[in-house]
């Protein structure tokens, strides 16, 4: 490969990292404001969303219809959900990619009740029709805590499934958050020894 191939394909790979940041960060603003058609328009036609314990939903339909269900954006709510820290894996073949994120929570309903949280993300993302889309969305929460309270009281249950909206499949992957302790696994190998990550311990 000539020194500017290479550099051809440098600049392939850093745009694929943007152009998949870019698509994720968007669904965090989307998600904050209960825009849901926007945030599902995200999403790839054949993608799957699973989110805390609320089982599986399949395919953008599914889960345009999943995220209908939550509440709406209105007086007396806050909805917040930052991206951060992404770790961006684009396969060889450009055309795919995973990716690691977290995502720091804030839900308030006024006179009711004050939550933060933090989710651990890994996703999958796909190139669909020349584009970068959300192949697989999953979202595992690690926690979530009453603002007033704080972790030392223990944790809020995270989400279970929605009566008004059953998934497609039951949840791929059986944990508990705070106090209980999972590490979501890693899809990359140590950016240092190589070394693929192994699971020491159960949640």
């Amino acid at each position: 490969m000539s020194e500017i191939e290479e550099l051809r394909a440098e600049l392939a790979l850093l745009k694929a990292e943007r152009d998949i940041q870019r698509l994720q960060v968007a669904y965090g603003y989307y998600v904050d404001k209960a825009q849901w058609d926007e945030a599902a328009d995200l999403f790839a036609r054949d993608a799957t969303l699973e989110i805390a314990a609320r089982g599986q939903f399949r395919g953008q339909d599914r889960i345009r219809a999943y995220l209908h269900a939550l509440p709406p954006l209105e007086h007396g709510t806050v909805f917040n959900h930052m991206q951060l820290q992404p770790l961006i894996t684009v396969a060889s073949d450009g055309q795919s990619a995973k990716g690691r994120w977290r995502a720091i929570m804030e839900v308030g309903f006024l006179g009711r009740e004050e939550l933060c949280g933090e989710a651990t993300y890994e996703n999958a993302y796909v190139k669909e029709d020349g584009v970068w889309k959300i192949a697989r969305l999953h979202a595992f929460v690690t926690y979530y805590v009453r603002w007033n309270e704080g972790w030392s009281a223990g944790g809020v249950p995270m989400g279970t499934a929605l009566p008004q909206m059953m998934p497609d499949a039951p949840q791929t992957v059986a944990y508990g958050s705070y106090p209980d302790v999972y590490i979501p696994p890693y899809h990359y190998p140590n950016p240092v020894t190589g070394k693929a990550w192994r699971k020491e311990r159960d949640a």
